[in-house]
């Protein structure tokens, strides 16, 4: 049986990623290793390296002036250094879910936090708009997209200060400004490779202006001035994430990848929205993520959320129980994720509400 995968993370890769990958780890670029063996310091793991940080510049059309990155420590690791390397006093956050929540207990550790909004009283279910981010912040951190909770800001805030985003699981879906970033991140068990890399992108004139000093693994200029390559890298991941970022070149790019994950989104949350049974945990269509897609039954149905999961499971959908801190159902359409899936999930939704 075909299998529909929509869990949120790690998630779901195209063929194209897993058959090259997988044949890496047979036999890497004819040279009779393993991509799992391999020394980071071969030529040949070199221009993986080197031709995987031009696609994430081609593909995000990065501005001269911004390094990219790729890290251990997944993005949680970066919620202490983006402050550790770009924090002189004060910054400002918006609180919009768990993880940007994790990055401002985080960020409290390295000088004054000012939480500008937060959506926590209404359990996340909105992106708050209406705030003011102090003049004197030295930078202003968003989370893009909250994958527990459904929402996402699809957009890049107009702002006095410089922009951080933590952008793990909504990257390379839509355009961005990075003219208004001075850094962004994003791990990358979501939308490109299978966990164990985090994509940094950095403005370098930004970096070497705190007075604290950073120890050496987590100072952004190290990682810049050795390419990634100051400690072992993690290999198979960036070379999975090169596969994936030579994918999206094929198939068009950023604009064609967001026209795909707009129609994916669409079908759902109007199949969602027409139900008597399902109904949407994000009301306002302006905050809807086209990532994550979180639902609930209603009221008078609640009982058969358990029912529909395992409905669901014999027509090979996997991965759609919402997470444990909100329940429901949550269905994740990241960019490999095809839209004959998302129609499978959808006609499992009608024949269910039908028979019961």
């Amino acid at each position: 049986m075909k299998k529909h995968n929509f869990y949120a993370g790690p998630s779901i890769l195209s063929d194209y990623t897993i058959r090259n990958t997988a044949d890496a780890v047979l036999n890497f670029a004819d040279t009779g290793l393993s991509i799992l063996e391999v020394s980071h310091r071969s030529k040949e793991f070199q221009a993986v390296i080197d031709q995987a940080t031009a696609l994430v510049k081609e593909l995000l059309d990065i501005p001269q002036g911004y390094s990219v990155l790729f890290l251990g420590g997944g993005a949680s690791l970066q919620f202490c250094m983006i402050p550790f390397n770009l924090m002189k006093k004060k910054a400002a956050y918006l609180d919009t879910g768990t993880w940007a929540s994790n990055a401002i207990k985080e960020a409290r550790l390295f000088g004054e936090v000012d939480v500008v909004a937060s959506s926590k009283e209404a359990n996340y279910t909105f992106i708050p708009t209406g705030y003011t981010v102090p003049d004197d912040a030295d930078y202003f951190h968003i989370t893009t997209n909250n994958t527990i909770y459904g929402t996402e800001m699809r957009y890049d805030p107009d702002v006095n200060v410089p922009l951080v985003a933590d952008m793990s699981s909504d990257i390379f879906s839509r355009p961005i400004d990075f003219s208004k970033y001075i850094a962004v991140y994003a791990g990358a068990q979501k939308n490109l490779a299978p966990a164990g890399v985090t994509i940094v992108i950095v403005k370098d004139d930004a970096l070497g202006h705190v007075d604290r000093p950073i120890p050496t693994m987590l100072n952004y200029q190290t990682h810049v001035n050795k390419g990634s390559m100051f400690n072992t890298p993690p290999v198979l991941p960036i070379y999975s994430a090169l596969q994936t970022l030579t994918y999206y070149k094929q198939l068009g790019g950023i604009k064609e990848l967001e026209r795909r994950d707009l129609a994916k989104a669409n079908a759902l949350y109007e199949a969602i929205d027409n139900s008597k049974m399902f109904v949407g945990t994000v009301t306002n269509p302006v905050d809807r993520s086209i990532m994550n897609v979180c639902f609930v039954m209603r009221p008078e149905y609640k009982e058969l959320e358990g029912k529909f999961v395992e409905f669901a499971s014999q027509r090979g959908i996997v991965g759609i129980k919402g997470h444990r801190s909100v329940g429901g159902f949550r269905a994740s359409l990241y960019n490999a994720m095809p839209m004959e899936s998302v129609q499978v999930l959808i006609q499992a939704m009608k024949d269910f509400e039908e028979t019961h």
